[in-house]
């Protein structure tokens, strides 16, 4: 991945939305979190071909309702793509320890099959990075698929704290 841009950091008030949007569950905060997005992630939108959310597993969209990176992707005013599917359900990342993360969602996220990334410069959305193992795992997958560059933003990263 060559850049990834955040809003802020996954604390205080901005967690509060974070939650609220996710689990309240608030899909309408997708439009004021996506400008919001592209206030602070403009360069990281500028050039890009393609916006393409994280893709859910289907049981968990199911149980949400929505899937948050999908909402905040359409109001990113760049055109969007299901280009990912997620292929096995992966335990959540936020129960994990940074450590297990990566191994968690290997090989989870699959191209689909048809949806041309060839050549293209993509960014990726999400709401919450903590060590980066979900975008880089999406990344690698838009990448063997022939994307040019994967890009991301996320509404906040977390900052892991060493004790």
């Amino acid at each position: 991945m060559t850049v990834a841009r955040a809003i802020g950091q996954y604390e205080g008030s901005l967690r509060a939305i974070v939650h609220a949007f996710k689990y309240g569950p608030r899909p309408t905060l997708a439009r004021p979190l996506a400008a919001r997005l592209r206030a602070s992630g403009g360069d990281v939108l500028e050039g890009a071909d393609i916006v393409v959310p994280v893709p859910l597993h289907a049981s968990r969209q199911r149980q949400r309702g929505f899937n948050q990176a999908a909402e905040l992707a359409r109001h990113l005013r760049v055109p969007g793509l299901d280009a990912l599917d997620r292929v096995r359900r992966t335990a959540s990342q936020a129960d994990l320890p940074a450590a297990r993360r990566h191994a968690n969602v290997r090989g989870a996220f699959a191209h689909v099959a048809g949806v041309d990334v060839t050549d293209r410069i993509v960014v990726l959305v999400d709401d919450v990075s903590t060590t980066g193992a979900t975008l880089n795992a999406c990344a690698d997958a838009l990448l063997t698929a022939g994307a040019r560059e994967v890009r991301a933003l996320t509404v906040a990263r977390a900052v892991i704290r060493r004790r």
